[in-house]
């Protein structure tokens, strides 16, 4: 157990001491000489659901101004499984209108950020929401996050089964502080501190931020094994008899630190009730705060605790405090993960179209106007929204007699003319925010992949594959945000314009790639993927995918 308090980390200090997560958050809101908080109120922030960034592409004008930084924040709701009804969806909008940049962004779990929000506009931002019975309560910080699940409806009818359970896991792994209606919906809130004496987090919470996907297969579009927790229903006679539980998933690593490293998660074994999957749950995340590493943050997600413990002591450890043991796996399968575009219609009869919305960005261009066209479909309030893994967003649970007319407002604003005319490469990737306001990112994603598709499509259309499901997924960083490491062709942003090249992940989510090529820019990348596309077409095997190609190519070079 991780008890030496000499060698803690800054960050638990910070926790301990917070009094509940408060801080000094209401001094730093009050202090308007800044658009920054204090240093310690940062880290706390966090588990409130919001980050302080910069506006990082004004830094050096500001500077040179004698200005601060342009400082302001991300707000991440909290929507286990990824849901909001049109009413939601209409405060939403209004809300990005008026408190943040107006673009809503689709985030790769599921879930939906507002950014440029200034110090000024956080009470009412929060407030808003709440009136929408929408929060942000730990979406960021070091507990549970966002719980994941597959998305669309249509793709089974257990899917409504997993997406409930997400919502109590949700649920069970709340802070018990009410620091957060405290601080943003009512300044003279009573509270009863000993309702606030949290069993699962204490004082200290977890070592670093933990994340849980729920699959249902035959498709893994939660990318489940990227997970600190993974659980993969179990399907038998069209039922969901019990799932597999898997844990130690994880994609962030830091450049030139070979003690850090992405991982997969590994399975524990299945458990038959939905009693035990939230207790077992419970307890791994109990095992994590207990044994994980609070000195080095770099080496505190839990994929490093089961490393050091060994994947049996972790599993001793898990089943002595649940009282029960995991019975062995059951087997399972995956055939794709990704998302159904276009048109679907479920076991009930609704109809669902799923969206491609590039990067998770919602926004109105002259030539494109997305915002509005779902601002006017959620005005109809025959669709409710999901939100996919892969950034991209479903109308929902539709009427065969609304089907018509939420078509005419796709077409009316060009909605289902752009996911149709999308390439298969473009409907597959997936970037972070990165540039221009996330801290870490040492190179662009979202703003700079299109234009790369844009440029690998043609090389693609010479080899016949312009077609061809290859994922591709691009981080300004290597903290994985983006999911380049489990992808086919990953990008990893090592300084501005230039990244590392990882090839020979798999297409379903089971293997994660490997560096090829280091610090290279576009030129390379465009001449090295036109390398390796002619020699996919020329030597692969039937029915054999690039990722499966590229990881049988890196072997011969070994």
């Amino acid at each position: 157990m991780n008890n030496d308090k000499e060698n803690l980390s800054p960050v638990e200090r910070i926790k301990t001491s917070s009094n509940g997560l408060r801080g000094s958050l209401k001094e730093s809101l009050a202090d308007t000489i800044t658009g920054a908080i204090r240093e310690d109120d940062q880290t706390l922030i966090k588990f409130h659901g919001m980050y302080q960034q910069d506006d990082r592409d004004r830094r050096e004008e500001r500077v040179s101004k004698k200005l601060e930084w342009l400082y302001s924040y991300m707000i991440r709701l909290r929507l286990p499984g990824g849901f909001l009804t049109p009413e939601q969806w209409v405060g939403l909008n209004e809300t990005a209108e008026d408190h943040s940049t107006g673009t809503i962004k689709v985030t790769t779990r599921q879930t939906i950020q507002l950014h440029g929000i200034l110090k000024s506009h956080l009470r009412p931002t929060i407030q808003s929401f709440n009136l929408q019975h929408l929060d942000s309560i730990a979406a960021c910080g070091d507990v549970n996050r966002n719980v994941t699940c597959t998305a669309n409806p249509s793709e089974s009818p257990l899917q409504q089964e997993a997406y409930e359970l997400a919502g109590k896991i949700s649920e069970m792994c709340l802070p018990k502080t009410k620091s957060y209606y405290d601080i943003w919906i009512d300044d003279e809130l009573l509270v009863d501190r000993k309702a606030e004496e949290d069993p699962l987090y204490q004082d200290r919470y977890l070592p670093r931020k933990l994340k849980i996907g729920i699959a249902v297969p035959p498709n893994n579009d939660v990318d489940v094994f990227i997970n600190d927790i993974a659980l993969i229903a179990i399907i038998e006679n069209n039922q969901i008899v019990g799932y597999n539980i898997a844990a130690g998933g994880g994609l962030g690593a830091t450049h030139g630190n070979e003690a850090t490293y992405a991982r997969l998660a590994s399975i524990l074994g299945f458990v038959d009730t939905e009693e035990k999957v939230l207790k077992a749950v419970y307890e791994i995340i109990t095992v994590q705060r207990d044994f994980g590493n609070r000195s080095d943050r770099k080496l505190s997600r839990l994929k490093y605790t089961i490393d050091k413990l060994g994947i049996d002591q972790y599993r001793t450890e898990v089943e002595k405090r649940t009282g029960f043991s995991f019975e062995p796996a059951r087997e399972f399968k995956f055939e794709q993960r990704k998302d159904r575009y276009g048109w679907i219609q479920n076991h009930e009869g609704k109809w669902f179209y799923t969206v491609f919305v590039e990067h998770g960005r919602i926004l109105n261009t002259a030539e494109y106007p997305l915002k509005s066209g779902l601002l006017k479909i959620a005005q109809t309030g025959k669709a409710n929204f999901r939100f996919t893994c892969n950034q991209n967003l479903i109308l929902a649970d539709i009427d065969e007699k609304d089907k018509a007319e939420i078509e005419d407002i796709l077409k009316e604003h060009g909605i289902s003319e752009y996911t149709n005319g999308a390439s298969a490469l473009r409907k597959n990737s997936v970037a972070c925010v990165a540039l221009n306001t996330c801290s870490l990112a040492l190179a662009e994603a979202q703003r700079y992949l299109p234009s790369l598709v844009t440029k690998i499509e043609p090389i693609l259309e010479k080899y016949g594959l312009l077609e061809e499901d290859i994922t591709i997924r691009m981080t300004g960083c290597p903290n994985g945000c983006g999911r380049s490491p489990n992808a086919e062709i990953g990008f990893v942003g090592t300084a501005y314009g230039k990244y590392n090249l990882h090839i020979g992940g798999d297409r379903l989510g089971m293997r994660l790639n490997t560096k090829f090529k280091e610090n290279i820019g576009e030129e390379e990348i465009l001449i090295t993927l036109d390398e390796l596309f002619g020699m996919y077409v020329q030597q692969r095997l039937t029915e054999e995918t690039f990722g499966d190609f590229s990881y049988r190519y890196l072997h011969t070079l070994n």
